[in-house]
């Protein structure tokens, strides 16, 4: 956490990052579960950090991702065992984890989880931390969406932070859904209405990137939009509902 803060500049995030303190978070601000995405940051962590998330499996309002890493060799076996536990989804952060998006050897895996039918979540465009290369922009993000076989994937910060119109330029009506994690106070609200209305409101899904924003922010962020009242609805959480099966 602390590295983090101090890599991006974020001066002070807004709950310590346990999952006691992002339960109380969520209860505050009107959130009934949230998403965790666990993060494999190297390859010898990858079997630990999965073991907290199947750990999680049970609390209350929590709904755990796992997570592999590309240079495992056991990232396949691994991507097995958190489907066996019942792990809906994984998280995979190219600036984090050191692949581009459209690595050859990323494809495998790739493959694997759209066999197993799990929820990919991606981090995409700059990050804040590790702003140089973006290891996923919207063009190449494009063109392995077909590896998955038709599995769920979520680009995060919608389609790609700070890079909106490439994002309209390459993904915007594709098999893919968009998040709104971190757009707080970067994303126009004006922007953020077309695309949506391009892309189509079923595929957007509420997202905070807390403990860095506040859930609460980002539910005002989405509000300033300007979109129907259904359409609003479905973004907040029936479009997650639906996708998460709960």
């Amino acid at each position: 956490m602390e590295q983090l803060r101090f890599r991006s500049g974020i001066l002070e995030p807004w709950h310590n990052g346990t999952a006691k303190s992002l339960a109380d978070s969520a209860q505050k601000d009107g959130v009934d579960f949230s998403v965790v995405l666990n993060i494999a940051t190297n390859a010898h962590q990858q079997s630990k950090v999965n073991d907290f998330a199947i750990s999680l499996k049970d609390a209350d309002g929590i709904i755990p991702f796992g997570s592999v890493h590309p240079e495992s060799p056991a990232a396949l076996d691994e991507l097995e065992r958190l489907k066996e536990n019942g792990i809906k989804g994984v998280k995979l952060h190219p600036d984090y984890q050191d692949f581009f998006i459209d690595e050859e050897r990323m494809l495998p895996i790739y493959e694997k989880i759209g066999k197993l039918g799990m929820i990919t979540v991606l981090h995409t465009g700059i990050d804040m931390g590790y702003p140089r290369p973006v290891h996923c922009p919207a063009e190449r993000l494009a063109a392995v969406l077909d590896s998955f076989g038709g599995a769920p994937v979520v680009a995060a910060h919608f389609g790609g932070l700070c890079d909106w119109d490439n994002v309209e330029k390459y993904l915007i009506g594709k098999n893919i859904y968009f998040d709104t994690a971190y757009c707080y106070g970067l994303f126009p609200p004006k922007l953020a209405k077309e695309l949506i209305e391009l892309h189509g409101a079923d595929k957007v899904l509420f997202g905070s990137d807390t403990p860095w924003n506040s859930p609460r922010q980002d539910i005002d962020l989405i509000r300033c939009f300007g979109l129907s009242e259904e359409n609003e609805k479905a973004v907040l959480g029936e479009n997650a509902r639906k996708l998460l099966g709960i």
